[in-house]
């Protein structure tokens, strides 16, 4: 592993500690580095942050394309998976508190929303798919593409999540149920 994914992840395990309150003393003392080696990589805890948004979302369009690649899944559970992506090692990170980006570090706030608005060929070509073997009855793609957007882009801006202890992965799971299965119980509609 070299320096800079070192750092990324010891930023995460910071972060978790502390929220978005870390310094770059707490990561250097974290890793037991100089805060000298740590300038070296990035030249403050804005551009940290801006990497660790693009590498975690990295991440999740590399477990996205296992998912594709998994032979043993239907298309449905292939929807449903990408859908919900989100990095087994970040299970633990309370990413409940990235709502308070918007107002303390608009840039990082704005390149999060980025990158949930980019990157969505290979789900909306798989649910093409799933439209066309039937398995997914006729949809307007753009809307649901909106829906989950919208659903994230609020967990960033609202403390819904912190208010309502829930953790962010499984809200992402409920989010992706409710898009997936909608609201009734099977059987009684």
């Amino acid at each position: 592993m070299d320096l800079k994914e070192t750092i990324l992840k010891g930023t995460m395990q910071v972060f978790n500690d502390k929220g978005l309150k870390f310094t770059m003393d707490d990561i250097a003392e974290r890793l037991k580095i100089s805060k000298k080696t740590l300038y070296k990589v990035f030249d403050d805890k804005e551009a940290l942050f801006l990497t660790m948004v693009d590498y975690i979302f990295d991440s999740i369009k590399e477990n996205e394309q296992e998912v594709l690649a998994d032979e043993s899944l239907s298309t449905v559970e292939k929807i449903h998976k990408i859908l919900g992506v989100f990095p087994e090692g970040y299970r633990d990170v309370d990413f409940r508190q990235l709502y308070l980006l918007r107002g303390k570090h608009p840039n990082i706030y704005k390149q999060v929303e980025r990158r949930l608005e980019t990157g969505w060929e290979s789900t909306i070509a798989l649910l093409e798919q799933g439209i066309e073997e039937g398995c997914i009855r006729p949809i307007r793609i753009p809307i649901l593409k909106l829906m989950l957007e919208a659903s994230l882009e609020q967990f960033f801006q609202r403390d819904v999540l912190v208010q309502n202890d829930i953790a962010y992965h499984d809200a992402l799971d409920e989010v992706v149920n409710i898009l997936m299965d909608g609201i009734t119980v099977r059987g009684e509609i």
